[in-house]
């Protein structure tokens, strides 16, 4: 177990205390759901960037057909040449 010691203005601090927002557990509760959010945040960001890369349309049979035939042609007359 880590002890942790935090330093707050006076007022804060008793008015924290008086809440129960100062106990170990509502502590661990608080760090545990920010780390969580922070999370979420990373992986809704990541989301975001991939939806933000415009791909290509997808290409159809013909369309794959037609790109390797222009490719072989071009290997052919290299080749040739």
């Amino acid at each position: 177990m880590t002890t942790v010691q935090i330093t707050l203005p006076d007022q804060l601090a008793q008015e924290a205390q008086r809440a129960g927002l100062l106990s170990p557990a509502r502590l661990e509760q608080w760090i545990r759901e920010e780390l969580r959010a922070r999370q979420l945040d990373t992986f809704f960001g990541a989301l975001d960037r991939m939806a933000a890369i415009d791909d290509p349309a997808p290409m159809s049979p013909e369309d794959v057909a037609e790109e390797i035939a222009r490719m072989r042609a071009g290997r052919r007359t290299h080749a040739s040449t």
